[in-house]
């Protein structure tokens, strides 16, 4: 057993013997009822969740802690009351130059969660973070600014990874992010958690069993809480989200397996005969929604209202890159044929497809028409490329709605948006292709270029090539690269070309691995299209 889980295990032991009342306490038990306690007092060190910053602009960033002395405990271990959190932010490590500060209040409602929008500072510099409550001192943050609007850049360099299967092995990958010198941001594309149910030894399931979930698959909006805080104890996670700014989305795994709007996975199929509709699932959705927030360093725009959010957003760094973070989960359609990979259905021609829907569709076409940037870059989730399989096409992916993607693509290519580059994940390879302009016809001109990061963790240690990665290659001329094993992507754009970097885990299910670079492919402006660096 390892030292995170026998932590997350003592942790459980304590909080169940205690109760939520013995957790934490305050100095003053008569102010509870005041709106905010300027001098909150807790048994234990209450910043156990780390520290993130996120969504960076040219004068700020967003930063967010959450309070929790006993983190898989109700309420985290905190009185039901809301609190004075302190921050700071300063131009150097050691804090001699604090440059901005203020209070917020962490609320009982939203799990004592802070969310601070920063401002008033330089553009394209770092900055150092931290917070203080009770009297102690989280760890301390480092962010970055975005270049001032339009301005000239040598590089813009960023990583992006997701697919955190907390079971499935040691978050490794996060230490050697944490590690990546100079990043401007990292995209986490998705997959934050997984709602699964724990599992126990010997207990069949998905992927191997390195440490337990705890808990049952969640549901509410305290199994979704305890579920962050197990995965936000691990301590390289938390090293990755000190190191740099993040831009965040969600994929599925934060609400339930390939949900697709207002439909869960449970819809009355074979495999799941009893049928969850939609007004219930709306429930989860609530409750997952609202988690994810509270866990995420995001700004007040991304503050769910019950089963709807507003995550899709988009950012500027100078004149180099227009980041579209885009949500391919909450605006879609159902996954026609009943889901899973199978040949296609008559269902999977509809002409109305929809896969970001069609308001997101008109505000990424329009952010495209305008864009000054040399490079836009989509940050979403699913495989966008054509990928034929053995037994089909996957209903969960793009290519189960053909004719959404090809209003995207016809609609890049219309307005000629500027070197367009796809990133993707949650299908636990490393893949790198050219989307043609008509994705069935691999003789069409290229149009855009997709780069998929492999998982952190998902599906155990994996192998740098397998048959079903020979298929794929044989199967998808477009498809240049195929990596079965764990790990990330790291991107350099410049003016003149954007270099990904494939970074590989040779294992995952013990701890240590070393990185080591898979592939690197290379994009050159105004030539869609990839070649080997």
């Amino acid at each position: 057993m390892d030292s995170t889980t026998r932590h997350i295990l003592d942790l459980s032991r304590r909080g169940l013997l205690r109760g939520a009342g013995g957790l934490a306490a305050l100095a003053a038990l008569a102010a509870a009822a005041r709106p905010g306690l300027a001098q909150p007092v807790f048994r234990s060190f209450p910043f156990t969740l780390g520290v993130a910053s996120g969504d960076p602009a040219p004068d700020g960033f967003a930063i967010w802690t959450r309070l929790a002395p006993e983190p898989l405990a109700p309420d985290g271990g905190v009185v039901r009351a809301a609190l004075e959190v302190g921050w700071e932010v300063a131009e150097d490590r050691r804090f001699g130059r604090i440059v901005a500060s203020g209070t917020a209040i962490a609320r009982p409602e939203l799990a004592h969660a802070v969310h601070v929008e920063v401002a008033g500072l330089a553009p394209g510099r770092p900055y150092f973070y931290r917070f203080r409550a009770g009297g102690e001192v989280s760890a301390t943050g480092r962010s970055r600014t975005a270049p001032a609007p339009g301005a000239a850049m040598d590089r813009l360099r960023f990583a992006f990874a997701g697919c955190q299967h907390y079971e499935h092995g040691h978050f490794t990958a996060w230490r050697h992010i944490a590690e990546e010198p100079e990043l401007d941001f990292v995209f986490h594309y998705g997959d934050f958690i997984y709602e699964y149910r724990g599992r126990v030894p010997g207990q069949p399931g998905w992927g191997p069993l390195v440490r337990p979930h705890l808990g049952e698959e969640t549901i509410s909006l305290a199994d979704y809480r305890q579920r962050y805080a197990q995965y936000r104890l691990d301590p390289d996670l938390r090293a990755a989200q000190a190191a740099h700014p993040f831009l965040v989305s969600y994929d599925d795994h934060e609400v339930d397996n390939n949900w697709a709007g207002i439909h869960s996975e449970e819809d009355g199929s074979r495999r799941f005969p009893i049928a969850v509709p939609p007004e219930v699932f709306a429930l989860r959705k609530a409750a997952a929604f609202q988690a994810w927030y509270e866990n995420m360093p995001v700004r007040r725009a991304a503050l769910p209202r019950g089963p709807d959010i507003t995550a899709y957003r988009r950012m500027e760094f100078g004149a180099l890159a227009r980041v579209h973070v885009l949500d391919t989960r909450q605006f879609r359609d159902d996954q026609p044929c009943g889901d899973g990979v199978k040949a296609a259905c008559a269902d999977v021609a509809r002409p109305d497809a929809q896969m970001l829907g069609a308001a997101q569709e008109a505000w990424l076409l329009e952010g495209l028409t305008d864009s000054p940037a040399r490079w836009n870059i989509l940050a979403q989730q699913v495989p966008m490329m054509r990928r034929l399989l053995s037994g089909g096409i996957s209903m969960d992916k793009w290519d189960a709605y053909p004719a959404a993607r090809q209003r995207l693509l016809d609609g890049m290519a219309a307005r000629r948006a500027p070197n367009p580059v796809v990133l993707s994940g949650d299908v636990h390879v490393a893949l790198a292709a050219t989307i043609r302009a008509r994705p069935e016809d691999a003789e069409s001109a290229p149009v855009a270029t997709e780069f998929t990061a492999t998982s952190v963790t998902s599906a155990g240690d994996g192998s740098a090539m397998t048959p079903a990665g020979e298929d794929v290659l044989r199967r998808n001329p477009g498809i240049a690269l195929f990596d079965g094993r764990r790990g990330y992507c790291v991107a350099e754009a410049t003016a003149a070309r954007m270099t990904t970097e494939f970074v590989a885990l040779p294992f995952v299910t013990r701890e240590g691995a070393p990185r080591e670079v898979a592939a690197r492919l290379v994009v050159e402006a105004g030539r869609a299209g990839l070649e080997r660096a």
